[in-house]
């Protein structure tokens, strides 16, 4: 029985290791009708598995089925992040609104927080938010080089960073994401890396640089996450999405420049199914999303005496 515990166990470490992701299929195009984008953004999905989108330059927010077909829309000028909270509610940021509005999942607008400026629950180009499980929301505070973070009414709690290079600094960071594990994971559109943190922002690791290589970044926007902790970030001027393990280890990517079926013109907004099976793309100049399934490769279990070494 541990035998071939074991041998399924390493067959299966073997497998996520090797899994790429390969084009699915998508939808979209040029417009302001239904299903129809003018520059994608922010991507989110439902505990239904439904997909919102943040249709920045129609200033609304539109969902469709997993596979795209339209389901419903609402307005919110200059749409850009978007996130579900564990109560079902859909956090939006408005880039040129300078706040966060907060909907029901069809759209009914309950309340929103903020107004232009550098103070306490103020904001300055807010882009990415990001949803802890206990709900506190954390928002990309561009504009002021820092993350804040408020319960999930939209009362002010706290903040951290200012604009620099060094551990806890930023250069106008765009995304933020709370991974399962509960780190706070941020992405530096010009500072070029990845930042991640404790819950109140306590520096922990980051990875990064400027470049076109495996775990390089030009101008990194949003990130997600897979139910493991793997981290999902569109490299957006790279037209990529790259994924690395929960400390930065580089896994993989997919997307390259183009408009052809798995081709991007500016990644923006990455959305992961709760398996990992799945990861949707916002395709800004393509006018459209994209979404790519996992494809696990064969594998062949290890030999008896190779697991056997591997636990002396």
């Amino acid at each position: 029985m541990v035998r071939s515990t074991l041998i399924l166990l390493i067959a299966s470490f073997a497998a996520a290791a090797g899994a790429a992701y390969v084009y699915e299929g998508g939808w979209g195009s040029a417009g302001s009708g239904n299903g129809e984008f003018n520059n994608p953004t922010g991507l989110a999905l439902s505990p239904n598995r439904n997909l919102y989108v943040a249709d920045y330059h129609n200033d609304r927010v539109q969902y469709f089925t997993s596979a795209g077909s339209f389901l419903g829309k609402w307005d919110s000028y200059s749409a850009h992040g978007l996130t579900f909270g564990p109560n079902g509610r859909v956090y939006v940021t408005q880039y040129f609104g300078y706040r966060v509005q907060c909907f029901t999942a069809a759209g009914s607008l309950l309340y929103q927080w903020g107004s232009r400026g550098a103070g306490p629950g103020q904001f300055e180009f807010p882009r990415g938010v990001s949803c802890a499980a206990n709900g506190r929301v954390y928002v990309a505070d561009a504009g002021n080089h820092r993350v804040q973070y408020f319960t999930a009414a939209g009362v002010y709690e706290g903040q951290w960073g200012r604009s620099g290079t060094g551990q806890g600094e930023f250069n106008f960071p765009s995304g933020v994401g709370v991974s399962p594990s509960g780190r706070v994971y941020v992405a530096e559109y010009f500072g070029q890396r990845i930042q991640y943190f404790t819950a109140n922002g306590s520096f922990l690791g980051s990875w990064g640089s400027r470049g076109g290589g495996p775990g390089e970044f030009y101008n990194p926007l949003f990130l997600a996450f897979g139910p493991d902790g793997t981290v999902f970030v569109d490299d957006s001027a790279n037209d990529r999405v790259q994924y690395f393990t929960p400390t930065g280890s580089f896994l993989g990517s997919f997307g390259g420049t183009g408009s052809g079926p798995g081709q991007i013109s500016l990644a923006t907004g990455v959305a992961v199914w709760p398996t990992g099976a799945r990861v949707y793309v916002g395709d800004f100049r393509n006018q459209r999303i994209q979404y790519f399934n996992r494809n696990e490769p064969a594998v062949t279990p290890a030999s008896w005496g190779t697991i056997k070494a591997l636990y002396r």
